[in-house]
């Protein structure tokens, strides 16, 4: 508002100068010049009546001569008076036409809304920072799951789309250099409902620059970066960065995955995808020789996995010299000439991993006339794409935006999740396939919903109460039906955290103990029957004694008169 206010007052301080002096004068000349009343006495015209009568005669309002008919002299004054009250006045709506068109006055009335939109936030929040593909996936997602979120991108067109946008709640966005400490804290860095910041810009610098801010102005605020580059994750990560996602290592890491586990691949599709939605084939890289066209990040980091797995890759690039590949095959892998001299007929896949999507479907439509058994994966960079690229029908296709936003919003909603992944990471893949099939048994078949429950006062009062009387409240008490605890839900506990201990897969019989957290999956309905039994009492009781207590100020009278 100080900005709005100093352009203000800067740019109109000439016409204002202007309009006082011009009724100054017009007000001095109508009180000296004499005039007749209607007894034919002279007299002078006060202050406020010349004023009033300037008034209306500048703004050509006109209501007369008052409060007597005017003598020549005043007459011709008031001619003069009306062309220069009237020349000050298109001067001053001149300038503030021009003021109003101003691009800066604009830009400081948006920001100067936008940080009042921020300021009335009462919820949580999470400031995104870059609302490209993976800001724009990531802001819808968090929006309907109840998650609050503001904006900054230094496009002005990637703003308006957000305004455009049909989402769950508002979300204020203001097109701003996010790496600019001044916009951070525009966009509510230092706001106490502020629960973190997330760096999604393709310019790691900028992440960089957003996370040291972060650091340095809120220290204990969660921080969330994009990194493409190991040198930018390591200089991230000294600075605390709480987390950091790369998409081309998390890729390459889960296509090693499907090479000697399809089945742990499988598992973590299932928990990182859409709740409700179709889950992930099983895939099956084969073993042999592979291609690889594109030695950028994304080419580097398929190459460094696959070598590590003990698969043999030859790389395709236009420019070796440049990207440091000695190695490579020059070429783009678009000509068919450049593929048999990577040895196409005996390759078993082909990964196209240009930075240009149009590239990499010609080199996979190439590929497929001279060796169509092969195994095709290829890198999608724009998600506008997404038709053409169904239609290719690729194995498996990395689509950067949507890997960086899920395993985000996976860390925002289900914290224990990620370090379920980790632990996961080291168990074998006949242990991921029976985890696979128990998933499907309760979630029928679609991807599944994702929770966690704390045992808390705040998050689940009727359980901690049930504790403190003394009841012997088990991990198998929260699986069961309050209608029928007989029954079990539709739900697997996939993690118990207590304290520094973590338990895979805990054991049902585990007595459960003030500040554990256990992550379920399973059902969507499986998760509001557990919301309900740790919030009332009267349920958890049930479940755990098979008895049924009475519900409600009479009823427990009745009870006692009866007993």
């Amino acid at each position: 508002m100080n900005q709005v206010t100093a352009l203000v007052l800067r740019r109109m301080r000439p016409p204002l100068l202007v309009l006082i002096g011009a009724y100054t004068v017009s007000v001095m000349g109508l009180v000296l010049i004499p005039g007749v009343d209607d007894a034919g006495r002279t007299w002078h015209m006060g202050f406020f009546e010349a004023f009033y009568f300037v008034s209306y005669m500048a703004t050509t309002i006109g209501f007369g001569e008052i409060p007597y008919a005017f003598s020549n002299a005043q007459r011709l004054w008031t001619i003069a008076t009306i062309y220069l009250t009237v020349v000050a006045w298109f001067y001053a709506l001149g300038t503030i036409l021009t003021l109003v068109q101003d691009p800066a006055f604009q830009q400081a009335l948006t920001e100067n809304r936008f940080t009042r939109g921020v300021r009335r936030l009462r919820e949580r929040f999470y400031l995104v920072c870059g609302y490209g593909d993976t800001g724009s996936l990531l802001v819808r997602a968090l929006t309907e799951r109840g998650f609050r979120a503001v904006v900054l991108d230094i496009n002005p067109e990637r703003i308006n789309e957000l305004k455009m946008a049909d989402l769950c709640s508002y979300v204020p966005g203001l097109a701003a250099d996010a790496g600019i400490p001044g916009h951070l804290l525009e966009g509510g860095l230092l706001h106490p409902n502020c629960a973190g910041v997330v760096a999604l810009t393709d310019q790691d610098q900028v992440n960089l620059q957003v996370a040291i801010t972060s650091k340095l102005l809120k220290p204990g605020l969660e921080v969330i970066c994009r990194a493409e580059s190991h040198d930018s994750a390591n200089n991230m990560d000294s600075f605390g960065t709480d987390y950091i996602v790369n998409p081309f290592e998390g890729f390459a890491a889960r296509l090693a995955m499907a090479l000697h586990s399809p089945d742990l691949h499988v598992l973590y599709e299932w928990l990182t995808g859409v709740p409700g939605s179709a889950p992930a084939p099983v895939i099956y890289p084969p073993h042999g020789t592979w291609i690889l066209c594109g030695h950028g990040r994304f080419g580097k980091a398929v190459r460094r996995y696959l070598e590590y797995e003990g698969v043999k890759t030859v790389t395709v690039e236009v420019e070796p010299e440049k990207m440091g590949c000695a190695d490579c095959v020059v070429g783009r892998g678009t000509e068919a000439v450049t593929l048999r001299e990577a040895g196409i007929d005996k390759a078993v896949g082909i990964v196209a991993g240009t930075e240009d999507d149009a590239n990499n479907l010609s080199i996979l439509m190439t590929a497929r006339d001279l060796n169509p058994g092969m195994f095709f994966v290829t890198r999608q960079n724009k998600r506008a794409n997404d038709a053409i690229f169904a239609a290719v029908r690729a194995d498996l296709v990395m689509q950067r935006s949507e890997i960086i936003a899920r395993r985000i919003l996976a860390r925002i909603t289900t914290p224990l999740l990620a370090r379920f992944l980790r632990l996961a990471h080291h168990r074998k893949n006949a242990w991921a396939k029976e985890l696979v099939d128990a998933l499907a048994a309760v979630s029928g078949r679609v991807v599944p919903h994702i929770w966690t429950v704390e045992v808390s006062s705040v998050q689940a009062p009727a359980l901690m109460d049930a504790l403190n009387e003394g009841l012997d409240v088990r991990q198998e008490h929260l699986m069961r039906d309050s209608r029928d605890r007989a029954e079990s839900l539709p739900c697997v506990a996939l993690l118990l955290v207590r304290g520094e201990e973590e338990a895979l897969l805990p054991d049902p019989q585990t007595d459960l103990q003030q500040g554990d957290h256990i992550l379920f999956c399973g059902h969507r309905q499986a998760a509001v029957r557990m919301e309900w039994v740790t919030r009332n009492l009267n349920a958890i009781g049930y479940i755990v004694t098979g008895e049924e207590r009475p519900a409600g100020f009479v009823w427990g009278l009745f009870s006692q008169r009866t007993g």
